[in-house]
């Protein structure tokens, strides 16, 4: 499965943290009603990349204020991207010692549910005070699965939407004023490939995968022009492990019924690989992106390399302006989402669910522990240390709710502490992104799909979703990437999903889709 963050995670994908930097001083405290000091030990975080710079000083004036308050400390343990979702998973099923960590549908959290290695936190939240401040009613409610809670939501903004950043210097100087649908948008990407000597017009890493043609569990696939135009169409969702999308109607959702296809039944998303195919051919995205590791075309990025990224509506695309302007001085950014007009009228389809969530051990954890951790991060002054850094040293504050990066401390906060109201903007971020950032921020702004709480059961057909899985990888993900000929490579991946199981898998999901469309009523 892709390790994309909602950066919608994932912040930043890929292992790219929001800007991190700190504060000094007191840190604030306020007992919960959880412990009052009364607890003992080290909670040890399971976190994806990798240990920040300046790390072991923000941790020690962090724990000091911490181990004060409630009598115990923080230690994190940094796992790469590339690793990750493997090593977090074997770490729950040895049974090894630690309180938390992050988890996903797009890791392993469905199948971490099911396996009883989850601790139930559907009555815990509201024990924590500052935790049940900073958690918006409707993301309590959209992360529910089954009326129970089995992660701390960790978001900054109430929708998240894939997007384009691009250069919009490049965009400037090629005389393109505002790109507000996809057309324009594939222009620039041309007038760059043919005047632009040396940049590549758009990277895609290894990260990506089905989202560059899907959009799972969103409005829209990133070339998918016709979910641009129409981003309230389909929905498209998958057993965990499986690897395998099947899309359904949103008006057939609303109206009670459920007919789910295997994804290349989706004429949409067929549409979208030929037109990732010709984007590979004739070299509007990178040639490597199958196997480029993330981190690598974000540096190549930054070195102006390329004229656009992939990016979340969670206002850190900007980032990559400190870098970018050291290699190009002159070098702006702006976010693009062409949805053909204003945001505000285009209503995009939301699940509203989390990418990411601090999930508590179940075998090997400390729930209270864990929670009290939560609730000391739910205060501004202790988000800020461990987020941003030493003040100071790692940052300092620009106006009310903005922060300046001094080092390049870099925490993935997203991990462990995201909190809404908390999160600082850079001082750098673009007009372009507070904008979208804004909108983002509304839950006004989006259409709550019917299919917003529904999480799949994959335990009736594990074992056809672990086969599928390998289908996938094998089949799939070449077609992501433009990197074969559609045509041909659809007819082998039809019949490894046959011979995988997909009847099975499509049965179980129409079973159970139905099966909560009723129970809605």
């Amino acid at each position: 499965m892709s390790t994309t963050i909602s950066r919608r995670g994932f912040l930043a994908r890929g292992g790219a943290a929001a800007i991190g930097l700190g504060l000094t001083g007191t840190l604030a405290g306020c007992s919960s009603a959880g412990s009052s000091g009364s607890l003992s030990g080290t909670s040890l975080a399971i976190l994806p990349s990798t240990a920040p710079s300046n790390w072991k000083t923000v941790l020690a004036k962090f724990n000091a204020g911490l181990k004060k308050e409630h009598g115990f400390e923080l230690d994190a343990q940094f796992i790469n991207w590339t690793n990750y979702a493997q090593q977090s998973l074997l770490k729950f099923t040895a049974g090894a010692k630690f309180d938390t960590a992050l988890q996903a549908l797009w890791l392993n959290m469905a199948q971490l549910q099911q396996d009883k290695s989850l601790v139930d936190l559907t009555k815990e939240i509201s024990k924590w005070p500052n935790l049940s401040k900073q958690l918006a009613p409707e993301l309590i409610s959209s992360n529910k699965w089954s009326g129970h809670l089995w992660g701390v939501p960790q978001v900054n903004s109430a929708g998240r939407v894939q997007h384009f950043s691009i250069r919009k210097d490049l965009a400037d100087k090629l005389g393109f004023g505002p790109i507000q649908d996809f057309g324009t948008l594939e222009k620039f990407f041309y007038d760059v490939k043919q005047k632009e000597s040396g940049i590549t017009p758009f990277a895609v890493s290894s990260n990506e995968t089905f989202e560059l043609a899907i959009g799972p569990q969103g409005p829209v696939g990133l070339f998918d022009q016709s979910g641009w135009e129409d981003p309230t169409t389909y929905f498209n969702t998958l057993f965990a492990g499986s690897g395998l999308y099947f899309s359904m109607k949103e008006k057939d959702l609303a109206s009670g019924s459920a007919d789910p296809v295997p994804f290349w039944e989706n004429d949409r998303i067929i549409e979208t690989l030929r037109r990732i195919r010709k984007y590979y051919q004739d070299g509007i995205i990178n040639a490597n992106g199958l196997n480029a590791d993330s981190a690598t075309i974000q540096a190549q990025f930054q070195a102006g390399k390329f004229a656009g990224q992939w990016a979340i509506t969670d206002g850190t695309a900007s980032n990559a302006l400190v870098g970018l302007r050291k290699a190009v001085p002159t070098a702006d950014l702006e976010e693009i989402l062409p949805f053909g007009g204003a945001l505000t009228s285009a209503k995009p389809l939301q699940t509203f669910q989390a990418d990411n969530l601090v999930v508590v051990n179940a075998n090997g954890g400390n729930v209270e522990r864990a929670l009290a951790l939560q609730d000391y991060l739910s205060i501004q002054e202790n988000h800020d240390l461990l987020e941003y850094g030493v003040k100071g040293t790692d940052w300092e504050p620009v106006g009310s709710n903005g922060v300046k990066q001094l080092s390049t401390y870099a925490f993935p906060g997203f991990s462990l502490l995201w909190r809404t109201k908390l999160e600082r903007r850079s001082s750098f971020m673009t007009d372009s992104e507070s904008k979208v950032f804004d909108w983002a921020q509304d839950y006004g702004n989006f259409t709550k799909a019917t299919l917003a709480s529904f999480i799949p059961n994959v335990t009736p057909v594990k074992q056809a979703a672990a086969s599928m899985n390998n289908v996938i990888t094998q089949y799939a993900n070449p077609l992501y990437y433009g990197v074969v000929d559609v045509d041909s490579q659809l007819d082998k991946l039809k019949s490894a999903a046959d011979s995988a199981g997909l009847s099975t898998l499509q049965n179980e999901m129409k079973k159970q889709v139905n099966a909560y469309l009723k129970s809605q009523k």
